[in-house]
């Protein structure tokens, strides 16, 4: 059996209960090096195997997991996060179903959460953004153009930008054309979650004058929108004057 697990948002302890036991107990744990907290490597057992996916290619990575299931082992494929966000999983299952080796999937803390917990934000207020569009730059992955940073700006909601702390100056440029005002609050979190966690705030007209004076060129989240903000209105779930199925709202 092949599990894909997410490894959390960085910090070793944000590892889910289910993806500590499959580590505790892997005879083959590939993990993608360039991204997960190699303390997390800490929970292999003696004698298991451990490959770096960031030096291998996905024929390599194929094979070494088909060598291992015919060998009865047992393998975890590491990913950051959780595997379902550009965690490029569905080539790796694909080729598995090919072969019909089974594989299942653990999720993990999206570091699009642990950007929050930094932040100790909610993406999410009344009378602000109630959606959030997570996304990405174009770079050398492709992105639809109805997908561009501009078109998505447009619904005016909270944004949360994976991969694009080296093109800040574009996509200031980017979000501003879709209506954002440049006076916007920004966020760029630096390795979420981990020791080194980085957090400089300002807003979408200063973004790449952050990261340059931050030192800030990957390995970053970029969060933008009013949640950022001071202004919101309060839930209904706790108003007084509000009735749930649990408690009648209260005669003033």
């Amino acid at each position: 059996m092949i599990h894909f697990v997410g490894a959390g948002s960085g910090a070793p302890d944000l590892i889910t209960l289910r993806g500590l036991r499959l580590l505790e107990r892997a005879d083959l744990i590939i993990y993608a090096g360039s991204l997960v907290n190699p303390e997390l490597l800490n929970y292999a057992k003696p004698g298991c195997h451990v490959l770096n996916s960031a030096e291998m290619t996905l024929d390599e990575v194929i094979s070494e997991m088909r060598n291992a299931e015919s060998r009865g082992f047992e393998t975890v494929r590491l990913h950051t996060g959780d595997p379902c966000l550009y965690g490029a999983i569905r080539e790796q299952m694909d080729a598995l179903e090919a072969l019909g080796i089974e594989f299942d999937i653990c999720p993990g803390v999206s570091s699009f959460c642990g950007a929050a917990a930094a932040l100790k934000t909610e993406y999410t207020l009344p009378g602000v953004s109630q959606s959030v569009i997570i996304t990405r730059m174009a770079g050398k992955t492709s992105v639809p153009e109805r997908e561009s940073i501009a078109e998505l700006a447009r619904h005016g909601a909270t944004m949360v930008i994976f991969l694009s702390a080296s093109m800040t100056g574009e996509l200031s440029s980017e979000l501003i054309s879709g209506g954002v005002s440049p006076d916007t609050p920004a966020a760029i979190v630096y390795k979420a979650t981990w020791e080194d966690e980085k957090i400089v705030r300002g807003s979408v007209a200063e973004l790449s004058e952050m990261a340059k004076a931050s030192g800030i060129s990957k390995t970053a989240l970029i969060v933008v929108g009013n949640c950022l903000g001071c202004d919101y209105e309060l839930s209904k779930l706790y108003s007084a004057d509000f009735s749930t199925q649990f408690r009648q709202a209260k005669k003033k």
